[in-house]
């Protein structure tokens, strides 16, 4: 194996390495290093998926035999735990039989063993290629100055009308903010409005999804490293603080970011300074820190898991994202206007939606929220060959789930009553929290449990 490196215009892979024996892992690795790349490995089943749970991987090496497992049922998983990652099958066995289920269950790319560096390297150069194209168009679509593809933020919805409101009061200051909501509800739309209504407008605005990245990723793309401060560090890297220097750096789910990281953010809200991964010196930066979390971070606090001094740093301002079922009158808004965003991007002309679906929008509980809405919409854009979009479009799993009831519906008190202790017992840590919620006693909880049926 010669000694040739990626090329400068691309860049380097997270590749896990997929193989019982311990040897290959090694070999492979060093081929892999020796390139630039970055690579963990995992020699079953059980390791790949830990590892994958862990690191965002562009690639994986899977070998089809793990022992007494397969890789073939290896594959699925993988891309459950990392949609985005390219599985190349390797093998020993080699029919295209296995290769034909491989692709089906999902690989990118199949190759036998004994392979040589020159077919390795051909697969791997088409792969980084295939990454780097993506990371340009996702960059494309995430820039600040083309904003035309994203959803406006629009609303009849009172209660997100005085969140607009707040959010231009706090654009023009220079305090943190902390957006709390369910996913989907637009917290990375409503952070980039923020910075475009600020005084910060004309700089960089900078995303990072902290669940994506491990500990040491995670550090190293916020605060940079330095070459040679850990395996795969073949370069320096300035890291998203310095390359948002003047602008505003939104961290995504800031409740999954590891407790030994989160020191090093407080440090850097309190005084602007940090050290990238491996270097002594201090530096400063000029960032604006906008944070966004889906889960309690309060219960977080209490648990140990997340730091109270930098729970109360991040919280200075704080605003909370409803979820689309709570904005009703939001949702055809909503929903006309990213058609129109989908018509657009598909040179297509469809003038809106037929009666029934407007209904089941309407009254469709949205876990997914506005994320959802507009998969929802693009599915619905690219299949539609008529003027309108009915309800054949939309998929099976939206159309035949069961809406919760609301107030007002033409129910029963007895159903209402029902469905809203199902609901709370199935929220609450114990009977007596549930009590608690419900306003009654524990007797009379038991009670109502026995009558209804309710284990």
């Amino acid at each position: 194996m010669n000694n040739a490196t990626i090329s400068k215009t691309m860049s380097p892979l997270n590749i896990l390495i997929v193989d019982d024996e311990m040897n290959i892992r090694k070999t492979l690795t060093v081929f892999m290093e020796s390139r630039g790349h970055r690579v963990k490995t995992a020699g079953s089943f059980r390791g790949a998926i830990e590892e994958a749970d862990l690191t965002r991987f562009d690639m994986a090496l899977v070998d089809l035999r793990l022992g007494t497992e397969s890789g073939l049922d290896l594959i699925p998983a993988m891309i459950n735990a990392c949609p985005w990652m390219k599985i190349v099958v390797i093998t020993a066995y080699a029919s295209i039989d296995t290769a034909v289920e491989a692709m089906k269950r999902g690989a990118c790319d199949y190759i036998t063993k004994p392979f040589t560096p020159a077919q390795l390297e051909l697969i791997i150069d088409r792969i980084a290629n295939l990454c780097n194209m993506e990371k340009r168009i996702t960059a494309h679509k995430e820039s600040p100055n083309d904003l035309q593809s994203e959803i406006s933020i629009v609303s009849r919805d009172p209660e997100m009308q005085r969140i607009l409101e707040l959010s231009k009061q706090v654009a023009t200051s220079e305090a943190v903010v902390m957006l709390r909501g369910q996913s989907g509800t637009g917290k990375t739309l409503l952070a980039r409005s923020i910075h475009h209504m600020s005084n910060r407008a004309k700089k960089p605005f900078g995303v990072i999804s902290c669940p994506s990245l491990s500990q040491e990723l995670l550090e190293s793309e916020l605060f940079g490293h330095v070459k040679g401060s850990f395996t795969g560090a073949f370069k320096d890297n300035p890291g998203r603080v310095a390359a948002c220097e003047g602008g505003t750096l939104f961290l995504d789910e800031i409740g999954d970011m590891p407790l030994s990281v989160q020191p090093k953010l407080l440090r850097f809200i309190q005084e602007r300074q940090y050290e990238r991964v491996g270097d002594q010196l201090t530096r400063k930066a000029d960032v604006r820190i906008i944070a966004a979390s889906n889960i309690d971070l309060e219960a977080a606090v209490r648990d140990g898991k997340f730091r109270e001094d930098l729970y109360y740093r991040l919280n200075v301002v704080q605003i909370d994202m409803p979820s689309l079922a709570e904005r009703p009158n939001d949702i055809e808004p909503l929903a006309q206007s990213t058609l129109a965003a989908f018509n657009s991007e598909n040179q297509k002309e469809i003038l809106g939606f037929t009666d029934e679906v407007l209904s089941l929008f309407r009254h469709y509980p949205w876990p997914g929220n506005i994320r959802e809405l507009r998969n929802v919409i693009e599915r619905a854009v690219i299949l539609c060959n008529s003027d309108r979009i009915g309800i054949e479009l939309l998929p099976e799993t939206m159309v035949t789930k069961k809406s919760p009831l609301r107030l007002g519906d033409p129910v029963s008190l007895e159903t209402i009553e029902e469905q809203h202790i199902r609901r709370i017992l199935a929220e609450s840590t114990s009977l007596q929290d549930a009590a608690a919620v419900l306003g009654i006693d524990q007797a009379t909880l038991w009670r109502k449990r026995k009558q209804l049926g309710i284990r």
